[in-house]
């Protein structure tokens, strides 16, 4: 672990972005009587795109999250097809394999509120911070239980196919398991990304942070159906066929298991070294406010900002 968050100190991410400071460096014609000055970046922009820079690594590893999200709306309504679905007997009600999905919309309902009525408060008691988890916090969470959720589909799906070989059919809320910790997932890694990229993205890029984060939501979705081309490419489509009783969706899931852990580990270097976006005291707003009033400049306006570091150091 220790050889990993190295790479990852020597890594692009892991250099701060200094290189973006050369950015707000201004050219001058030296040799001319009036050096005309090229218009260019403010130190606050150079800082702003720094800032953006800083979140894309957060943001790679939530992408596979929403790959596993995505099976829930697909392979696992296939499996529900194919499983008994019956309520009551033999002359009770079937069930219609898309329905399945409202366990995982329970889950989500059921586990949102317990997070913010039960978590969330023994978690300010024991850490004293007022948001009680941190939103990264939230997105290991999520992330750890989207794995673990794949390791369960797995399971289900062998023993589906084991009794299916054998003319049987299991019931199937053998997948409510599965689409609770989906669900699960959901309530922590949902809500920690959105509060992320709000919180950490500049003042005056909300709207982009936002539309980076549901950028994750497309990626994962693209990602899902790219990894079942490539997987049917190399395995001659043994693994995922029309007819699930003769693949091995199974092995399928492990993969994304796999992949779950390496992205885990992925997420936990880069979380470890994320520094969070500190919070203006109230001090430095008013002298930022008194520095702009004794310039005359406007905000972003690099001297502007001098200022106001000045007046706060004082």
């Amino acid at each position: 672990m220790h050889l990993i968050r190295y790479f990852f100190s020597l890594s692009f991410f892991g250099c701060k972005n200094r290189f973006l400071d050369k950015a707000a460096i201004v050219d001058a014609d030296l040799t001319s009587a009036h050096p005309a000055v090229a218009a260019g970046p403010t130190l606050t922009e150079v800082e702003e795109v720094k800032m953006v820079v800083k979140l894309l690594p957060i943001w790679s590893t939530c992408i596979l999250f929403w790959t596993v999200y995505s099976q829930m709306n697909t392979f696992t309504i296939e499996q529900a097809s194919r499983m008994s679905r019956r309520v009551g007997g033999g002359g009770g009600f079937v069930v219609p394999a898309g329905s399945m999905a409202v366990f995982l919309y329970l889950a989500i309902l059921l586990f949102t509120s317990l997070n913010e009525r039960l978590l969330v408060p023994l978690a300010r008691r024991a850490t004293g911070r007022r948001e009680g988890l941190a939103s990264l916090q939230r997105v290991g969470a999520g992330l750890a239980l989207s794995t673990i959720a794949m390791v369960a589909a797995a399971l289900v799906e062998k023993k589906r196919r084991r009794d299916a070989s054998g003319g049987a059919a299991i019931s199937a809320f053998w997948l409510v398991p599965q689409l609770f910790l989906v669900g699960a997932s959901e309530a922590f890694g949902y809500v920690g990304q959105l509060e992320f990229f709000i919180r950490e993205a500049p003042e005056r890029m909300k709207s982009m942070s936002t539309g980076l984060f549901l950028t994750t939501l497309s990626m994962g979705f693209y990602l899902s159906s790219a990894l079942v081309a490539a997987v049917g490419a190399a395995t001659g489509g043994a693994w995922v066929r029309d007819n699930l009783d003769d693949g091995r969706l199974d092995l399928f899931y492990w993969m994304l298991a796999v992949l779950g852990v390496f992205n885990f580990v992925g997420f936990l270097c880069f979380a470890s070294r994320h520094e969070y976006k500190r919070e203006a005291p109230a001090a430095a707003v008013t002298a930022i406010t008194q520095a702009v009033e004794l310039t005359n400049q406007p905000e972003e306006d690099a001297v502007m900002v001098a200022v106001a570091v000045n007046v706060i150091d004082v």
